[in-house]
């Protein structure tokens, strides 16, 4: 078993989005219609927005592969890129995605230590994200993970708003 991290580049952006499709798509279609499904993932994942997202200097992505294939994304944010106003001290965890087939083989653990690196390289001092109310797996694995909820934001699907949780994890 072979498990490696790269980061994305420009080159990367079309793979990027076929794979933020893909899981995407994979985690939430069963729970959301498919016209809020398809605005999302058109407004979210198109090729225009994934480049300047991959040209921000505050976000960065990272492929994780297993045995050679991408199995799944992992994307941050620090200082004004972050999705709500956490401050400077605060890296924020946008994206961690695993194609269905690669679960349950520690990926997405490899992906939070990733983030937590990046956070202690940059000398940040609390590691967030937004997750789902109703992302249950995903809300277990952060709790697991060292997470507590600390608020909620607004997250919208298309037209339907939603709850995501936000948990925080500081940085010792």
């Amino acid at each position: 078993m072979t498990i490696i991290i790269k980061k994305c580049t420009l080159e990367d952006s079309r793979q990027l989005q076929e794979i933020g499709y893909e899981t995407f798509n994979e985690t939430f279609k069963d729970q959301n219609s498919p016209g809020n499904m398809n605005a999302y993932l058109e407004r979210a994942f198109n090729l225009e927005q994934i480049e300047k997202e991959l040209s921000n200097k505050f976000s960065q992505f990272f492929f994780v592969y297993f045995n050679n294939e991408v199995a799944g994304y992992l994307k941050v944010n620090t200082n004004d890129e972050q999705s709500e106003e956490m401050g400077d001290e605060s890296l924020e965890i946008e994206r961690i995605y695993i194609k269905s087939k690669f679960q349950k083989h520690g990926l997405g653990k490899y992906l939070l230590n990733q983030a937590k690196d990046i956070a202690v390289e940059s000398n940040k001092k609390k590691l967030w994200l937004g997750v789902w109310e109703k992302n249950e797996n995903a809300i277990a694995f952060y709790e697991k993970m060292g997470f507590v909820q600390t608020g909620t934001h607004t997250f919208y699907m298309g037209d339907e708003r939603q709850i995501d949780f936000i948990m925080s994890k500081i940085m010792i």
